[in-house]
């Protein structure tokens, strides 16, 4: 299927080099790599793959400029972040049609991520001129305190491939707001909104080094190089547990900050009481967006026994309507997973659940090519040794087990490494507080599916991660605190 033209004149508008200390430029060695749209298996684009070389030339860009950026004035820098949020929001099209083509996200939902992502933006464009202080008398009485907070430093920024747009404005606006310096390496499936978007922050106005960004098809060798340098500070990841156990490893010989979100296996429970209808609308919300590849994605829905079978019945009809096609087509519900792995690994995991018991309502299988598309699905009647309740689904896969008491529910919910994202609905108010303190995760939705928030902490508990982002917390993932003894 060739690219339409108002596609091919979008792509071509994306630089193609590596952007380094206000540069686009090619690789050290001249080496490329090609980036396709998971709809079709074609290339949409051949773009400079970043060597260590490359990757530390651009350490040297924020290095170098990162004494000018901290001493921009916080006003200076917000009307940048804000001048940055109007251009995006200007031209949300071409964003979300960007994000569809190289990741395979339905065209609306992509629309929402260029809401989601530019409130970033906007959020700590407001948080950039009210980094707080503090001034008191020590108890002796013999001097004051002064507690200020000053940028931490160069950060080394690696997002994943589900939102490229929003991890990356989650982690360089917050960055910039505190006058920190960046390099970020996007994930190789998905580059080419994060050079779009570093692109829009040239327009804006960012001087040159500030934020610079390496693809690279070589990740572990770029990271190592990096994390091993001295005069890198920072590093926030998003992505899998297992590696960011090795770059938290790495990160300690260097006592580097760190900032994870790491995997989860969210829990959405449905009590006896809950409100069916909006269990219904919410459980397709936490599972179906963006195809299921989110680390807030319901992956184990836990519901009453006494109303099991008419929430399956419901929701398995709604997931039997939806639509399946190219994300960047008009109307689809459900696009195409990122690569060929992700479609054996939900066919895996569905037929594990068949293995140990479930039943499948509606979906279950792998539809033939081209493009990486897999039916949505529903399966009832999960074996708690499903591999479901252990693993990350990342595919449009919706299980459901049962359970007859709270503390029934309670166990099945915290019986996981991860603890980032839960989602409980009842009516009971009580219950529902109860839940909060309960439930082992960093956030909750009660009675609702949809929590991520540009204004709220976002991160997890136990193996989901480290620090949060958004919220008043995040600019502070990106300040040291210094103390200085003023004497009287």
């Amino acid at each position: 299927m060739a690219l339409k033209p108002h596609e091919q004149e979008l792509l071509d508008r994306v630089q193609t080099g590596l952007g380094i200390g206000g540069e686009w430029q090619p690789s050290a060695t001249g080496a490329t790599f090609d980036v396709h749209d998971p709809a079709t298996g074609e290339v949409v684009k051949t773009i400079a793959d970043a060597t260590v070389e490359d990757a530390v030339r651009a350490l040297d860009a924020a290095v170098a400029a990162q004494e000018a950026w901290a001493a921009t004035s916080s006003r200076e820098r917000s009307n940048i972040l804000r001048r940055t949020f109007d251009l995006l929001t200007e031209r949300k099209e071409d964003f979300a049609l960007l994000m569809s083509i190289e990741m395979g996200k339905p065209i609306q939902e992509a629309r929402g991520e260029v809401v989601y992502g530019g409130e970033f933006l906007r959020w700590f464009s407001e948080e950039a001129v009210r980094v707080q202080g503090d001034y008191r008398q020590n108890p002796e009485g013999t001097g004051n305190i002064l507690v200020s907070h000053l940028p931490v430093g160069p950060c080394y920024f690696i997002t994943p491939w589900n939102f490229p747009l929003a991890m990356a404005t989650r982690k360089i606006a917050p960055a910039l707001a505190a006058g920190c310096t960046v390099v970020i390496k996007p994930a190789a499936l998905t580059p080419l909104t994060t050079i779009f978007f570093a692109q829009l922050l040239e327009e804006a106005g960012l001087p040159a080094g500030v934020v610079n960004v390496v693809p690279t098809s070589k990740s572990s060798a770029q990271s190592s190089a990096l994390l091993s340098d001295t005069r890198l500070r920072k590093l926030s990841f998003t992505g899998s547990t297992p590696v960011g156990v090795k770059l938290l490893e790495a990160s300690a010989q260097n006592v580097l900050r760190t900032s994870m979100e790491l995997g989860g296996n969210a829990p959405f429970i449905v009590f006896e009481d809950a409100d069916l209808d909006r269990a219904v609308e919410g459980a397709l919300v936490a599972k179906f967006r963006n195809i299921g590849q989110a680390c807030t994605a319901a992956n184990r829905v836990i519901v009453h026994e006494s109303v099991a079978d008419e929430f399956a019945r419901r929701i398995g009809e709604r997931v039997a309507a939806m639509k399946i096609g190219r994300g960047a087509e008009e109307g689809n519900d459900i696009g195409a997973l990122v690569d060929d792995k992700a479609v054996t690994n939900t066919a895996r995991l569905v037929a594990d659940a068949v293995d140990t018991g479930a039943n499948i309502v509606t979906g279950g299988d792998a539809i033939d090519g081209p493009g990486n598309f897999f039916q949505p699905t529903v399966v009832d009647h999960l074996s708690p040794q499903s591999a479901i309740m252990r693993e990350e689904i990342f595919g449009p896969v919706l299980g459901i087990i049962r359970f007859s008491t709270e503390d029934e529910a309670v166990e099945i919910a915290n019986n996981t490494e991860y603890g980032l994202m839960s989602y409980v609905f009842t009516e009971n108010i009580h219950r529902g507080h109860r839940m909060i303190e309960r439930l082992e995760t960093g956030m909750m939705g009660l009675n609702s599916g949809l929590a991520s928030n540009a204004a709220a902490p976002f991160g997890g508990v136990k193996q989901s991660g480290l620090g949060r982002e958004g919220g008043f917390e995040g600019i502070h993932e990106f300040l040291s605190t210094k103390y200085t003894m003023l004497p009287r």
